[in-house]
């Protein structure tokens, strides 16, 4: 793996999935020591968003996933003596530093991702639940989890962790499952109304104890020329 690798870059990804209930993040215990993200050091024969495609296949066995890039950590104490020890043991690699970029990605959790991961060695986590994590990767997490927060409000990425057909409240409780607040549902369900690309499908839910709620589904179509508009009536010079 020697000369195979760039011994001084690497890809991190946080990998967030949603199980209905709470968000979850992936990560893979280093031996006996702690946990950390997914990553590696990079390959010479490859750029950067390859290594990251790699690392998050290699992991959850899928490759059409929403994949973004959150930032470099460069920090010269980022990975310590331990950690150097780890990397160097692992790779085989003969390295002082190591330089990472960091990417976050959206899947929904369904159980053959579940089992494909469990049988990589790798483990879902409540985020409310991680403490520590190996060298700066809390940092990294924190730094994806404030990322998610600002791309859902103002992106449809929401959708990349849910089933193709969805119940209202199944969305409202990934948006509170995310921000990590209480929403009201009668505001929430308002906003929702208003938004012309959540349509229903005409489907209930069924063998439920409750009052069967309505699907909808995410019509990506529509959306893409509601925003279309939007940016048509920016460039409007209305000073006339």
């Amino acid at each position: 793996m020697t000369a195979q690798t760039n011994h001084s870059i690497s890809v991190d990804c946080v990998i967030f999935g949603f199980d209905g209930k709470t968000l979850q993040c992936l990560l893979v215990r280093r031996d006996t020591l702690d946990y950390k993200l997914p990553g590696s050091l990079i390959f010479e024969n490859e750029d950067i968003p390859s290594a990251a495609y790699r690392v998050l296949e290699e992991m959850t066995g899928l490759h059409a996933v929403f994949l973004k890039e959150l930032s470099v950590f460069s920090n010269p104490s980022r990975v310590g003596d331990k950690d150097l020890e780890w990397i160097n043991r692992y790779y085989h690699v003969n390295t002082t530093r190591v330089v990472t970029v960091a990417y976050y990605a959206l899947l929904k959790l369904d159980h053959r991702t579940v089992f494909y991961t469990s049988a990589k060695g790798a483990e879902w986590k409540d985020i409310s639940t991680i403490d520590r994590l190996a060298m700066d990767h809390k940092e990294i997490l924190s730094k994806a989890l404030k990322t998610l927060n600002k791309d859902l409000i103002h992106s449809p990425v929401a959708f990349e962790m849910l089933p193709k057909k969805f119940t209202i409240r199944e969305l409202e409780i990934l948006f509170m499952a995310i921000l990590g607040v209480k929403l009201d549902s009668r505001n929430f369900r308002k906003k929702i109304a208003e938004c012309s690309f959540i349509v229903p499908t005409g489907d209930k839910e069924v063998k439920v104890a409750h009052k069967p709620a309505a699907y909808y589904y995410f019509d990506k179509n529509k959306f893409l020329r509601e925003e279309k508009k939007k940016v048509q009536l920016k460039l409007i010079n209305w000073n006339y």
